[in-house]
């Protein structure tokens, strides 16, 4: 039985990382940009949006148009916090491929 001991306290320790890891992702933020920077959107590793910059040059545009770049950067963005989230996930699995779908909130 000592086999089973070991692996649930193993299985503790991970529990306690993953939740260590998760208070870590809300202080991450990254930043997606689109339109050469004219649109840029901050949010952290638990996908909370924390600022929105559009160009004062933007305004004057088409709606269309900064509704477009307004969803590129939000996808830009998205897409470095996965990076970013699987990078500390590789971390605190010492790189073993585990299934992962993102931080729960």
């Amino acid at each position: 039985m000592k086999g089973i001991g070991d692996i649930m306290k193993q299985a503790q320790q991970m529990q306690s990382r993953l939740q260590d890891a998760q208070a870590e992702m809300a202080k991450i933020e990254v930043q997606g940009e689109s339109g050469a920077g004219m649109v840029k959107i901050t949010m952290n590793c638990r996908y909370e949006v924390k600022r929105v910059h559009i160009d004062a040059d933007l305004l004057t545009d088409d709606k269309e148009v900064l509704e477009d770049l307004i969803a590129a950067a939000c996808n830009a963005t998205v897409r470095k916090v996965e990076q970013t989230q699987a990078g500390k996930m590789a971390e605190l699995t010492g790189g073993l491929n585990l299934p992962f779908g993102g931080f729960p909130s």
